[in-house]
């Protein structure tokens, strides 16, 4: 809107450069504080409370986000030793997560091998998962072939190798992939 003389009306507050009044309020409002910088330690421990890492994942992220490499491996100590980061806790829930996941034993194995766990992680994180009856690899198998193939009963030869396929890049072994799927390479 205008006003007799052909100006912009300035009841609105806006001005010409796009910005508005600050209104009366303006000149008591404190400019705003920025935040100082988090250390590395609470960067390590905003990544935590998120999900488990392991020690060298926690690292390789600090180092992405600017932290120089001796204060990411003093911080990732200090979250060890407090017990907010444990590489066997981390192996633990990985591999429950992947095997909730439908992913087979080689797989899953490789893949906590690729963290660099300490010794044992990874064997801890297999005996966890049969102390939970989560390590039916043949009944997972089977449910994974079933959910995404229906019954292989009447199925033909090149159906069932598709399925043994998936199970196999799954990262189920080849036994359980034969008897999940009735599939024979020599038939």
């Amino acid at each position: 809107m205008s006003d007799p003389d052909g100006l912009p009306d300035d009841s609105t507050g806006a001005h010409e450069d796009g910005g508005q009044d600050a209104g009366p309020d303006a000149a008591a409002a404190k400019p705003r504080r920025r935040r100082p910088e988090p250390s590395a330690a609470q960067r390590a421990l905003g990544l935590l409370v998120r999900r488990e890492h392991s020690r060298r994942e926690l690292e390789r992220k600090l180092l992405a986000r600017g932290v120089e490499a001796d204060e990411a491996a003093q911080a990732v100590e200090r979250m060890r030793s407090e017990g907010w980061q444990d590489d066997t806790r981390f192996a633990v829930s990985l591999a429950r997560s992947r095997a909730i996941g439908g992913y087979g034993p080689l797989r899953i194995r490789q893949e906590l091998e690729m963290h660099s766990l300490e010794a044992g992680a990874v064997d801890a994180a297999f005996e966890a998962l049969a102390e939970e009856g989560e390590d039916d690899w043949r009944g997972r198998a089977g449910d994974l072939v079933e959910r995404r193939y229906g019954s292989l009963e009447d199925a033909d030869r090149t159906r069932r190798h598709k399925a043994a396929e998936f199970l196999l890049r799954r990262g189920f072994d080849v036994e359980t992939a034969r008897r999940a799927t009735g599939f024979m390479p020599d038939d």
